[in-house]
């Protein structure tokens, strides 16, 4: 199997060899490892961006972008360049300091999401012990950029977006919240790796077929709304609200925004590869006959498992995005505290009861 293991042992070696101090060696190895995962983070967001222009001018018989590159390919590259040339304006009236932190605040929660991913066997940047609770936890820091950019643009249309993405995020991630602790009640864990290897012979959404198919489903609808994509995008509803809680910025600010929704949807559909669908773990049928079949899928590299059910996961999430229109916020929030947070409460509790007894 391919692996990163081997590599990894000679930088480690290789740099041991050559300086003698160890404090440095680890220094260079997590400054090694951050860049390595901010080349990833910016490399997926072109993918997502090119693959999303590409589905959706399928949906609506276009080709898209055909001019950049064989195919349209380069498109990605030439929009991250020119929005790196573009000027920052300044808006008057604002509040200059939270309006520059606002960004940095948005791609920092997800920058640090993204590093607990577990993208294959001995492929992540961290593994906490409560490693669930951890992205449960830092993602909410997205919330909190979102609401200082529409208070510190100084514009009615910021603000109203803010406030409808700050009532948004804060309701549907209790939803998504509770679908994931009931996985954790089948697991017992809420370390990750903990999480995928009790998959090993079975995904989880077969260990407990109906509690697990609704906590999935749950997750992924709660998932979809947190990344403010259609038709939940209300808080940058642009036949209403201009561009929402962004229309005041500009150049690179405003590409932590793009960046930042995109490697959203990204970690939403890597959660829940991890969760539910075993992670980088192969698809294994536990029986005698399906030996020779476990082998080969156990041949494919961990890697490949794991991008290839989460972009199957996002192609879904754009199916739906292209589908569906626009819902108004009273439909939204009656959604999730009517619907939702019900089903997910009364799905938890038939959980433990399925643990218990099975």
């Amino acid at each position: 199997m391919l692996e990163l293991d081997k590599l990894v042992t000679l930088i480690h070696s290789t740099l041991a060899d050559a300086i003698d101090i160890e404090w440095l060696v680890k220094l260079i190895e997590y400054v090694l490892i951050g860049v390595g995962f901010l080349a990833l983070y910016a490399v997926l967001a072109l993918i997502l961006i090119l693959l999303e222009r590409k589905i959706c001018a399928y949906f609506q018989c276009r080709l898209g972008p055909t001019r950049v590159g064989p195919w349209g390919l380069i498109q990605p590259i030439a929009d991250m360049v020119k929005i790196l040339l573009k000027e920052i304006i300044k808006i008057d009236k604002t509040d200059w300091i939270l309006f520059k932190v606002a960004p940095f605040i948005v791609i920092m929660g997800s920058f640090c999401t993204f590093g607990a991913l577990q993208f294959g066997k001995g492929i992540c940047g961290v593994d906490f012990n409560v490693g669930l609770f951890y992205m449960i936890a830092i993602s909410s820091l997205g919330v909190i950029g979102i609401l200082l950019a529409g208070w510190a643009s100084n514009n009615k249309y910021t603000l109203i977006g803010a406030m409808r993405s700050g009532a948004q995020l804060v309701s549907y991630e209790l939803s998504a919240g509770i679908a994931l602790l009931t996985m954790v009640v089948l697991s017992g864990s809420l370390q990750l790796s903990e999480i995928i290897e009790g998959q090993a012979k079975a995904w989880y959404i077969f260990q407990a077929p109906l509690p697990a198919f609704i906590a999935f489903i749950i997750y992924l609808i709660a998932g979809h709304a947190e990344t403010n994509r259609g038709p939940f995008d209300l808080p940058e509803a642009e036949s209403e609200l201009t561009a929402g809680y962004h229309t005041e910025y500009s150049g690179i600010q405003f590409g932590f925004f793009y960046l930042a929704e995109y490697l959203n949807m990204f970690i939403i559909a890597g959660i829940a590869t991890m969760v539910f669908l075993g992670g980088y773990q192969p698809f294994q049928i536990n029986a005698e006959w399906a030996e020779g079949f476990n082998n080969i899928m156990a041949y494919i590299p961990t890697w490949a498992w794991f991008f290839g059910k989460v972009f199957g996961l996002i192609l879904l999430s754009l199916w739906v995005r292209w589908t569906f229109p626009r819902l108004r916020i009273d439909q939204l929030l009656k959604l999730e505290w009517k619907i939702l947070m019900p089903i997910s409460l009364l799905n938890l509790l038939l959980m433990s009861v399925w643990v218990l007894i099975f």
